[in-house]
């Protein structure tokens, strides 16, 4: 037996890389009692052994901390009143307990907002206002924002500085300055997501098929991209709702202009939420924009004077200012929306195609390739079918969308579909004569396209 929990305890600590060599060994006989508790999610059952190693032997190994957390979760939920309390205090004090036994695994921001979340979630139980709470993720923020990087931690920390403001108790100024924090933090998260996303679509692109682990890594990247684009900063937007439209902007921006007109972040923050609130038909706009190119040019104020006066040189500027690779293809994105809406396309997918070079693992720009393909398909052909065919090179480009993004595969699959239903049937493709034959696109679309075999 003793033998059998040897190997069972040498398997365990392989796994948390901790030596357990010379440890007590009542220590060891209740971790391995504990763990396999934890395993076979007998929690009730973990409890009284995990007490025992925690309280006996703090640093013993790292499973204390990580079955910790399983173990007294399960015992809030299944508590009430002061029993339930007592376990919910309990677990804030384990967590910091695994940042003092295991620094090197805990990091302090993981830590608060940890902390922050478990209160939020009981803020009832633990009658908590919403000023401590809020006060306890700006803690996170204020001392180690690189590893606040909990999706629901980032949201509730900005959702109580909007429940203050409508409190009265924080103003209009600081609710803003804690929706550009935050959405600071995510863009940071989302960019080191798209990085580490990108050299795996590359690898795609070339032909070379991904491992399984790396086709995980790619899955999961997806999906905290996703998560934070869609779900967490649309709803910071709908959270911010009419609090943040221009009859509020003005006035605020105008008020305080004086002040921050020689700071920079102040200025960029101003504009940019100018800009996404519809607000830069006022001539205030334009003043922030003017003074922040006047003190700190950049590739936004470059942008934006091109958006507010169509010059070229503007437009020249916006590339050539930006060295962020992500950002920059951002630019190129934003250009093509706009060049798009002119109905300038040809121009529109030379830089579409930037922003796909930049950031590879965005498969929104075929979709908008694709879809004026789709729009200009009366325009690029001689007759009927050659018109018709457009949509198959339409479909071909909302298809490399889904190839290349993983979030964007069912609304890719859907667009090629209904892009295929408008192309030549295979009757006529039969009258036509020319199944598997090149078939040139005319106008702006310049591509060739193999019509199917039938």
């Amino acid at each position: 037996m003793k033998t059998r929990i040897t190997i069972l305890l040498a398997a365990l600590f392989v796994s948390f890389n901790i030596s357990f060599a010379q440890q007590d060994e009542e220590c060891m006989n209740n971790l391995s009692l504990f763990d396999g508790y934890v395993k076979s999610k007998r929690y009730d059952e973990a409890y009284e052994p995990w007490k025992i190693v925690r309280n006996k032997c703090p640093k013993f190994n790292r499973a204390i901390y990580a079955h910790g957390e399983k173990i007294l979760t399960h015992k809030i939920e299944n508590s009430t009143d002061a029993d339930q309390v007592a376990h919910i205090n309990d677990l804030m004090s384990l967590y910091d307990q695994s940042r003092e036994h295991f620094p090197s695994k805990y990091d302090e921001g993981e830590i608060l907002v940890d902390k922050a979340n478990l209160a939020y979630k009981y803020r009832d139980e633990l009658n908590k206002s919403a000023q401590q709470l809020y006060d306890m993720f700006d803690e996170a923020y204020k001392k180690d924002p690189k590893n606040f990087t909990s999706a629901k931690g980032l949201y509730t920390y900005f959702s109580l500085a909007v429940d203050l403001f409508d409190a009265g108790k924080k103003p209009a100024q600081e609710m803003f300055d804690k929706y550009d924090d935050v959405n600071e933090l995510i863009e940071n998260l989302i960019a080191g997501y798209t990085i580490k996303l990108n050299k795996y679509a590359e690898k795609e692109e070339a032909g070379q098929t991904l491992s399984k682990k790396e086709a995980r890594y790619k899955s999961s990247y997806e999906s905290n991209i996703e998560a934070f684009e869609n779900q967490i900063l649309g709803s910071m937007d709908k959270k911010l709702g009419d609090r943040a439209n221009c009859d509020v902007l003005i006035p605020l921006y105008e008020k305080n202009y004086e002040a921050n007109k020689n700071d920079g972040v102040w200025l960029q923050r101003a504009m940019n939420r100018m800009y996404a609130k519809g607000c830069k038909e006022d001539p205030l706009f334009l003043k922030l924009v003017e003074q922040k190119n006047s003190i700190e040019p950049s590739a936004d104020t470059a942008y934006y004077l091109y958006i507010l006066t169509g010059e070229q040189k503007y437009f020249d500027e916006t590339i050539s200012l930006e060295t962020d690779p992500l950002k920059k293809a951002k630019l190129y994105k934003k250009l093509a929306q706009d060049l798009k809406s002119k109905g300038s396309y040809g121009k529109a997918r030379q830089y579409y195609m930037e922003s796909m070079k930049l950031n590879p693992s965005d498969g929104s720009p075929y979709i908008a390739i694709a879809a004026m393909y789709a729009k200009s398909a009366n325009n690029c052909g001689s007759d009927n079918f050659s018109k018709r065919a457009v949509f198959w090179l339409a479909a071909l480009e909302a298809e490399k969308a889904g190839r290349v993004d993983g979030r964007l595969k069912s609304a890719a699959a859907k667009s090629a579909a209904s892009y295929r239903a408008s192309a030549p049937t295979k009757s006529e493709i039969f009258q036509k004569g020319n199944a598997g034959q090149p078939l040139k696109i005319g106008c702006w679309i310049g591509r060739t396209i193999t019509v199917p075999n039938i």
